[in-house]
């Protein structure tokens, strides 16, 4: 199975900016989309971004004009390059790596927190 391992989450003040990264291992053959979600405790988890195996991207209309999603396939990695955060981006950020299989591997999620 995959491995996939975020990383560049933490701390920062409204109107800032982050980027995420999450690196795939292992068996990673036949990759199809790879995608962000983010979850607040209580809620269920939320569709943030994805980015096809041809670079087509789609957005949630929560995050649309201020996150931008991207892949490097050589590095097996994505990211989610974060800007103008808002507190209410506070979460914990899942990326999902999909195969043509249909399974579906998910990292275990990493916390960005924006607040002054």
């Amino acid at each position: 199975q995959v491995q996939l391992v975020e990383s560049g989450g933490g701390l920062v003040q409204p109107g800032g900016s982050l980027r995420l990264s999450c690196a795939a291992s292992g068996s990673i053959f036949r990759v199809t989309d790879m995608a962000w979600f983010r979850q607040v405790p209580g809620k269920e988890r939320e569709y943030v971004a994805v980015i096809s195996s041809g670079g087509s991207t789609n957005y949630a209309d929560s995050v649309k004009g201020r996150f931008t999603i991207s892949r490097d396939n050589a590095k097996n990695t994505v990211y989610l390059q974060m800007n103008s955060l808002k507190p209410e981006d506070t979460a914990v950020y899942y990326c999902k790596t999909s195969f043509a299989n249909g399974r579906d591997y998910w990292g275990k999620g990493i916390l960005v927190t924006v607040s002054s």
